[in-house]
């Protein structure tokens, strides 16, 4: 019996050895604790069992922080996994013979790995008081081809169970800290003017002809919630957004190759974008809105949003230097609004839709008050908040909760 489970532990340190499509998953804590237990249990330290314990124990401690079943720890991590052969996939580069076989042997350990029970290694004297792990028999092969035929919808590497993200200042996409879980159905009014962005996403995650959108007018109208809340609509058929900020342009065209390859769409989001006279960061956006087919892949869109028409704030104060030049960008910043398929206006609401806002939220709310004396409150808010918006008069509710 001391033999079997001495040529089990030898098998998985060789099996985590060995791997090489999923060898970044040998620098995650909860691996690294279980490959250390693993270590342990050698000739030297097997007799001293309370070692060996308290190894096992710092390896679950880790696990079950996000788990207590190996079996659905592994599955999660490897279908979040960038890895080489997932690059190749989506590239459509050539998956030799090699690639493939290492794929199913790796997917075949941690199919062991998973099923193995590891309170077999310990005494019964002991094994009663150490912390059971749950086991299962997986086909890690088989879920792992499923998940890849299921990518188009469900996500990939670091697309799987996220759908929003930003960018760090190395270029990398990462998910979003708070995913903002703004619900269509919650947006009261502008139907007219959502219509409009829900029909061009649906065209792309159809695959036909989209159109990058240029959402613009007041603030606190609902430019920017209507942009997450169709983020959000359409996240379980594979759509991601990726916002980017405006000292983050340079980065666009560098992200959006990089996307050209999933089989996702994408929608990279650049919100409240305003640039001023002097402004040269233009050009990168310029860049990409007037590159031509081969720059734009048909897996991208581009939805900004600005309370400017023409994405420009003039100040005369900022007319120092040449005004040629300035005179020039001006006029190439207005020249960018023309570069969008569609232009969406958001106007602030006039008194009667204000009124239906208000009411929308107050009922789902569940606000008790006089409709009269609802309404009459609610225009007294907006006047002291500068005015009526669908933020004013979600405000407005969130002040009487």
């Amino acid at each position: 019996m001391e033999n079997i489970m001495n040529d089990k532990i030898v098998k998985m340190r060789i099996g985590f050895s060995s791997i090489v499509i999923f060898r970044d998953i040998l620098k995650n804590k909860v691996i690294k604790k279980l490959i250390k237990f693993l270590e342990a249990y050698d000739d030297d330290n097997k007799n001293n069992e309370i070692k060996l314990i308290d190894y096992y124990s710092d390896f679950l401690y880790e696990l079950f922080k996000h788990n207590n079943n190996i079996a659905d720890y592994l599955l999660t991590y490897i279908f979040k996994d960038d890895n080489i052969y997932i690059s190749k996939y989506i590239k459509k580069d050539n998956l030799d013979y090699n690639l493939e076989e290492s794929l199913k042997n790796e997917l075949n350990f941690f199919e062991f790995l998973s099923s193995f029970d590891f309170n077999t290694l310990f005494s019964e004297e002991y094994s009663s008081q150490i912390s059971k792990l749950d086991c299962d028999e997986i086909n890690f092969y088989e879920l792992y081809k499923k998940h890849i035929e299921e990518m188009s919808k469900k996500g990939h590497g670091i697309f799987y169970n996220n759908n929003m993200f930003t960018l760090d200042d190395k270029k990398n996409i990462i998910p979003a800290k708070h995913q903002d879980m703004q619900d269509i159905k919650h947006l009261y009014g502008y139907e007219r003017e959502r219509s409009k962005v829900i029909a061009n996403t649906k065209s792309l995650l159809e695959g036909k002809k989209a159109n990058n959108i240029l959402l613009y007018g007041d603030a606190g109208t609902g430019k920017s919630s209507t942009i997450k809340a169709v983020a959000n609509m359409f996240k379980d058929d594979g759509l991601r957004l990726i916002e980017v900020k405006k000292s983050q342009l340079s980065f666009i065209t560098d992200i959006i190759e990089d996307l050209s390859f999933s089989p996702l769409k994408f929608i990279i989001f650049i919100d409240d974008l305003t640039f001023s006279s002097n402004d040269d960061t233009f050009s990168y956006l310029k860049a990409i809105l007037e590159g031509g087919v081969n720059s734009f892949p048909s897996n991208v869109v581009v939805y900004v949003t600005s309370n400017y028409r023409h994405l420009i704030k003039e100040n005369f104060q900022d007319r120092t230097g040449d005004d040629i030049h300035i005179e020039d960008t001006i006029q190439q910043i207005m020249s960018l609004t023309n570069r969008f398929g569609i232009i969406i206006t958001y106007q602030r609401p006039d008194k009667d839709l204000f009124t239906d806002i208000v009411l929308s939220y107050a009922e789902i709310n569940n606000i008790k008050m006089d409709k009269d004396e609802l309404i009459k409150q609610a225009e007294g808010y907006a006047i002291r908040s500068a005015g009526r918006s669908p933020r004013v008069a979600k405000q407005f509710i969130e002040s009487l909760l």
